[in-house]
């Protein structure tokens, strides 16, 4: 049985996750964090386990990568979309995987990993260029700006509370958006939309963009009031 410790802030890519490496049998998760303090803590408290952390977490490489050699432990790096992996492998990262990885080929890394070997993916510099991705392209082209920020705001983890409040609508409102949402990607929740999302390059391209302007509008609206949410327009 291998011990696997996960490290992820983004809520629905770290359940994802989770949830394809719990069906293999020689797999068992023993942590899951959602910050590099707990992640650190981990490594320390489960040594000789499968350290899989997304790069977005921003550790001390160098000192992440002693830590693991001190407690027999490998580290595997979730990679954003837009980077290289070499860079991870260089630094003696035992395996690395983007966050458009299937699930077949995360449990192979995985499994590679613990078995002392290295884990590239085929895309190690190149990524699938925007007119491979028909399918992502379509979806996303089919959602409209309001649907599309409502994917950026669950591929970050929120729930249906935040995203109403945060898009100053109700709550039933977004459900109602999250109907047609689901017709339009062929998923059935919104974790299944989530994994989609960031499977799709092109769209997950665009519901970053979208989500960096909703930060930034964030950023400089005032605090948002605790009343009831007023409707706001399609």
């Amino acid at each position: 049985m291998n011990k696997v410790i996960l490290a992820d802030s983004q809520a629905i890519f770290r359940a994802g996750t989770a949830k394809v490496l719990a069906m293999d049998e020689d797999l068992r998760i023993i942590a899951q964090c959602t910050d590099l303090d707990r992640m650190m803590h981990a490594v320390t408290t489960f040594p000789g386990s499968i350290v899989v952390f997304a790069a977005s977490l921003r550790p001390d490489m160098a000192r992440l990568k002693t830590l693991l050699e001190a407690s027999n432990s490998r580290g595997i790096v979730i990679a954003e979309n837009t980077e290289a992996a070499s860079s991870y492998l260089q630094q003696g990262f035992r395996g690395v995987v983007f966050r458009n990885v299937t699930g077949q080929a995360l449990v192979e890394c995985v499994r590679r990993v613990a078995a002392g070997d290295t884990w590239a993916p085929p895309q190690l510099q190149i990524p699938d260029s925007p007119e491979e991705d028909m399918v992502g392209t379509r979806v996303r082209d089919r959602l409209t700006p309001k649907e599309m920020r409502i994917v950026a705001l669950i591929v970050q983890g929120c729930k249906n509370r935040e995203i109403a409040l945060r898009l100053k609508t109700t709550e039933q409102v977004i459900k109602n958006y999250l109907r047609s949402i689901y017709d339009k990607t062929g998923v059935s929740d919104r974790l299944e939309l989530a994994l989609f999302t960031i499977h799709h390059r092109v769209l997950a391209q665009a519901a970053a963009e979208v989500g960096s302007k909703l930060e930034a509008e964030m950023q400089q609206a005032p605090a948002i009031s605790t009343g009831s949410p007023a409707l706001a327009q399609s």
